[in-house]
């Protein structure tokens, strides 16, 4: 469907993906799921898991009770003495693999929208819906009409349908204005810039593995907007770039057939 619509300036709230993404204190469980999501197929042995995780501080009896209360809460699934990725988590990984390899088309100015036509949803479906549509990469232009440049290789959901109508649009504002309307796009670039600095600066295993954590978060709120819409130093490549080098990092570390998907 092809609608020619005129946007009128107005107040919003914008959608800004994650947070500013601060570094989080390492668990157990949190390095066995870098470890799991940087390898494909995400299932490694115990042994194996014994060994990487040692550099970032955790033993093997915490390794052991960690691996037991993630199968118990359906993070992971055991066969045998091998431990891998649940279903729900398998989709992190896709998102994450997502993160650092968007698939995109050249962009000829047309714009995505999404309008929001169902009513009566309660607080629930309606912030886990904003969920679904900000990890599609669309940002809110006013309540119930989310947008963005048509330049990512991605269908949008089957059942989105239900609950929605899309069309394929040219705004009469010009794209650079609604883009900085709609992402802040200043803001993202220097938490880019200071996790990269971070990265680089990082003492030991586990402060890299900390920092490489709040990359790829950081990556997932990257709107991944055709160049020409982009600062002339946009930091996202860069970032893609480094995440991509510390996954090949961690695979070569685990010694066993594995891959980093696009590398």
């Amino acid at each position: 469907m092809e609608a020619h619509v005129k946007y009128v300036p107005m107040r919003m709230n914008v959608s800004t993906g994650p947070e500013t993404a601060g570094l989080r204190p390492l668990s157990a469980r949190s390095v066995v799921l870098s470890m799991l999501l940087a390898v494909h197929p995400p299932e490694l042995p115990v042994k194996d898991l014994i060994r990487l995780v040692e550099p970032f501080g955790v033993g093997g009896s915490t390794l052991r009770a960690a691996l037991s209360r993630m199968v118990a809460a359906g993070d992971l699934w055991r066969t045998d003495a091998v431990y891998g990725l649940s279903d729900r988590l398998l989709a992190r990984q896709r998102r994450q693999d997502d993160a650092v390899h968007p698939r995109t088309r050249a962009w000829d100015g047309d714009w995505e929208m999404v309008v929001i036509t169902a009513t009566g949803r309660g607080a629930a479906e309606r912030a886990e819906l904003r969920t679904r549509l900000t990890a599609l990469r669309l940002a809110e232009l006013r309540e119930g009409v989310w947008l963005r440049p048509a330049n990512l290789d991605r269908p949008l959901p089957d059942g989105l349908h239900r609950v929605a109508v899309t069309y394929t649009a040219r705004p009469d504002e010009p794209a650079h204005d609604l883009v900085a309307r709609l992402w802040p796009l200043s803001a993202w670039a220097s938490t880019a810039q200071t996790l990269l600095t971070t990265a680089s600066d990082a003492p030991s295993p586990a402060d890299r593995l900390t920092a490489f954590a709040a990359i790829v978060r950081h990556l997932l709120g990257d709107p991944v907007l055709p160049p020409a819409l982009l600062p002339p130093t946009w930091p996202g490549p860069e970032l893609r770039t480094a995440y991509a080098e510390y996954q090949r990092e961690v695979v070569a570390s685990v010694g066993v057939e594995g891959s980093v998907r696009g590398c």
